[in-house]
């Protein structure tokens, strides 16, 4: 008798012990990067940045200051949203030199069989910047320091680089945008250098400065970088204007 039991018994706990171990859920395979689109491999936030300027002014602490840029020159190119692709891109700064065309130094890259020339003409006429080209991309220290302090800062106005939380809300905000849509930082996107402090102090002082000459000169920068463009320090800069 005891023998049918016993199988019955053994049966029994199999039974349990098999509930007890949790069911393996399928998993889906991994995707890929090279399955995911375009468009959402190279939209990476930190270089594809556009600026929310509160058209209908309902942030009030910031009225005065989003007011001013939805006025001003850079309007166009830090609003203007595009759709980027990584392998046009990729290909642009994997192919990359600087060349004179008729005496004026362009940047020129191959992309799908086609050349593609950037100038500082060309990123006047595409960002809309109505630049004087005459005009320098450069504002002198002694003025960056004296409107500096005229903003109320509270950082270090002597050294190379400003942390934009030294700065009035305002001010903080108009350095942000700045630093996030017209600068070629790679890291650190609350610091700023000297070059694009002369870019804020010329907005908020009306002097001529010529953005496109800024932008032009960081590009350049870009290509003295070792590595590939998404692999290595040169990176996939100002991808949307591009």
């Amino acid at each position: 008798m005891w023998f049918p039991l016993f199988w019955q018994l053994f049966t029994l706990i199999i039974v349990f012990m098999c509930r007890m171990v949790p069911k393996t859920q399928k998993r889906k395979p991994a995707m890929k990067i090279t399955d995911k689109l375009e468009v959402e491999i190279m939209s990476e936030p930190c270089h594809n940045m556009i600026a929310y300027l509160d058209p209908e002014d309902k942030l009030i602490k910031y009225k005065g200051i989003t007011k001013s840029l939805r006025e001003s020159r850079i309007n166009h190119a830090i609003t203007h949203q595009t759709t980027v692709y990584k392998s046009m891109i990729k290909a642009f700064w994997d192919s990359e030199e600087v060349v004179e065309i008729d005496g004026n130094e362009v940047i020129r890259g191959r992309v799908n069989n086609l050349d593609v020339v950037v100038s500082v003409e060309i990123l006047n006429i595409v960002l809309q910047l109505v630049d004087d080209p005459d005009a320098s991309y450069s504002v002198p220290l002694k003025c960056q320091r004296g409107c500096l302090l005229r903003m109320k800062c509270v950082g270090d106005i002597l050294g190379n680089q400003l942390n934009k939380s030294s700065l009035t809300l305002r001010y903080k905000f108009l350095l942000h945008v700045m630093i996030q849509c017209l600068s070629n930082r790679r890291s650190g996107y609350d610091v700023a250098d000297n070059d694009l402090v002369g870019l804020m102090v010329a907005l908020v002082l009306n002097k001529p400065f010529n953005i496109s000459k800024y932008i032009f000169a960081n590009m350049k920068e870009n290509l003295g970088r070792t590595g590939s463009a998404t692999g290595g320090s040169k990176i996939g800069m100002y991808a949307c204007f591009l």
